[in-house]
């Protein structure tokens, strides 16, 4: 398959090209898409690439658009005569193959959008597209966009969410004008992932609400397998206050180590990963503070008040480490360097003997990885077994350390 892309340099248009080519060089096994060759569209071309483009693809994505323009008449230009002179190439060479129209929320023309220059051309677009697959039979597939947001998404421009990325991650000022604005949101990975299906054929149809009272932040698709229009089922709906209020804790992370549950598909997943994109080089690599004595050291690296802690301890030659247990804190140790003796005892004494419990001794090693449970009730120790080297051990408990409750106590194996 030859793909065509408008707008390629775009930030839509990047990170659709750049999944494609993972798609024709074979690193996306995801995916049964077959792609050939993949002609990139943008400002620097040429009408005859354009040409010569519409003359060979095999479909059509057409991200191609103007979104803040120094005269609000190149919002027609832009948006409706580019489409105009897409679609007239397209039937210069009879070629029929399906075109996808990136367009926006905007085209609705509601509530505060009712007068929209950039909605108004958005909609005149997608009347000519829709004209288009009448006139021609090619299956055309327009998508009402609403805010997106992801990597490579340039800043003080028409993002929000990567205006306040930008501003938070560099530690620039920011004006927050209503907390309690609602956007409707949508993903940039989500968006490729449904242009993909698109590819196969398998694009999610949908409808709008037909009230034009209703506001423009509830305007908002539904499913409808014949829909005139094409949408992402995986849009979110966040107000600016709790965006700013993430991103703030995110910024803090490095310092209090705290991580909050980020659970897979949810918006804070896709906040988190957007704002890492925007670190400069200073704030990707972060130290910690751990605590160092004869022994070695202790450093925790990552808290979460649902999956606990993780610890990196350092065992310098020949030390133990450890001998206290929990009542209901339970660990797991991975030594991944060195070579150690795990011991655990089962606290109290044993009435059918009337002695200690026996000790479980485990010999662990960086060359074997194996984890060992720390178990509640036993009393626990960690060996460094070499006389030369140290012995490094990841630690995870299923609770972060409380120090006002440490409900550790101290009793030698």
């Amino acid at each position: 398959m030859k793909i065509l892309v408008t707008g390629a340099k775009g930030f839509v248009g990047k990170n659709l090209v750049e999944t494609l080519k993972c798609v024709r060089d074979g690193k996306k096994r995801d995916t049964s898409i077959l792609v050939d060759e993949i002609f990139e569209y943008d400002k620097d071309n040429t009408l005859e690439d354009l040409n010569r483009f519409c003359n060979n693809c095999n479909f059509v994505f057409n991200l191609a658009g103007v979104n803040r323009p120094k005269d609000v008449a190149e919002f027609d230009v832009g948006n409706y005569g580019f489409a105009e002179i897409l679609l007239d190439c397209l039937k210069s060479h009879g070629n029929t193959c399906p075109v996808m129209l990136s367009s926006s929320i905007q085209a609705s023309l509601n509530g505060r959008y009712a007068d929209s220059p950039y909605g108004k051309s958005k909609l005149a677009g997608e009347e000519l597209f829709f004209k288009y697959s009448e006139e021609t039979g090619a299956k055309v597939l327009v998508y009402r966009f609403p805010n997106i947001f992801g990597k490579w998404c340039r800043p003080n421009y028409n993002s929000a969410i990567a205006t306040f990325c930008n501003a938070i991650a560099n530690n620039l000022e920011y004006t927050v004008n209503d907390r309690s604005t609602e956007l409707s949101l949508l993903y940039i990975d989500d968006l490729i992932n449904e242009m993909l299906y698109a590819l196969e054929g398998k694009e999610h149809h949908c409808d709008y609400s037909a009230y034009p009272s209703m506001s423009v932040e509830r305007y908002s698709p539904f499913e409808n397998k014949n829909g005139r229009y094409c949408y992402v089922p995986a849009e979110h709906k966040a107000t600016l206050g709790y965006i700013v209020d993430l991103l703030e804790s995110f910024a803090t992370q490095p310092n209090t180590l705290l991580f909050d549950s980020i659970p897979e598909g949810s918006f804070a997943k896709k906040l988190y990963s957007t704002y890492l994109s925007y670190l400069p080089a200073a704030k990707t690599i972060f130290s910690l503070a751990g605590t160092t004595d004869n022994r070695g050291s202790f450093t925790e690296f990552f808290r979460n008040k649902d999956v606990g802690q993780f610890s990196i301890n350092v065992s310098k030659p020949g030390m133990t480490k450890g001998q206290h247990w929990h009542h209901t804190k339970m660990e797991i140790f991975l030594v991944v360097s060195g070579h150690g003796l795990i011991q655990e005892r089962q606290i109290g004494i044993n009435p059918e003997t009337g002695k200690e419990y026996p000790v479980r001794e485990f010999e662990v090693s960086g060359s074997k990885l194996q984890c060992v449970y720390m178990l509640p009730g036993y009393t626990h120790n960690i060996i460094n077994l070499s006389d030369t080297d140290d012995m490094v051990t990841v630690m995870w408990a299923n609770e972060i350390f409380d120090p006002e409750h440490p409900e550790t106590y101290h009793e030698r194996v």
